[in-house]
């Protein structure tokens, strides 16, 4: 199985801006490259791999799997943002979306957007997930409170929350693995 982005026009198959092909490797998930990759051409596959491991129907796995597909989607951001993966009844994957961008160290998130966006969707629970750019990812006072609000918005329409996930360059923290959820 190979995966690649849209192929390039035969003009230029061999510049140095064509797309490796990523090959399947011979255990299972593990890939091999067609040839030499640079790093964005490699942050790009690795985004590609995690939004394919987030697609709609997919059922979650373990939770480390999650936060580093997530991870990888807000790695490179300069400024915060706030994203939500909504889920059906069975914690299958209905779509991942980023909602709200923000500045260096904030981002306005507003309930009631997050809420309309679950019911449009139909979804039944949602993890929320935002990255700190600073690479640290421990929550903040604010991050606790909004949490809570959209916790407690979206328990309104009968959506749960099963996790709130910040992501950094060193790691991820987990508010459902704190206890905090």
């Amino acid at each position: 199985m190979a995966l690649s982005s849209p192929t390039p026009p035969a003009s230029q198959a061999s510049s140095p801006k064509a797309r490796p092909k990523l090959l399947a490797g011979e255990s299972p998930g593990t890939y091999q490259l067609s040839e030499a990759v640079t790093e964005a051409q490699l942050l790009h596959l690795a985004k590609m791999l995690a939004r394919r491991r987030l697609r709609r129907g997919r059922c979650l796995g373990q939770p480390e799997e999650v936060y580093r597909c997530l991870q990888t989607l807000l790695l490179d951001y300069p400024y915060e943002v706030f994203g939500v993966l909504l889920l059906d009844q069975r914690h299958r994957v209905i779509t991942f979306q980023e909602l709200f961008r923000g500045t260096l160290d904030a981002a306005s998130v507003f309930p009631r957007e997050v809420v309309q966006h679950a019911l449009q969707h139909h979804a039944a629970a949602v993890i929320m997930v935002h990255n700190h750019p600073s690479g640290d990812p421990q929550p903040s006072d604010a991050d606790q409170r909004i949490t809570r609000r959209v916790k407690d918005a979206l328990a309104l329409m009968d959506i749960r929350t099963l996790d709130h996930v910040v992501v950094g360059h060193e790691g991820y923290v987990s508010f459902a693995e704190k206890g905090w959820i």
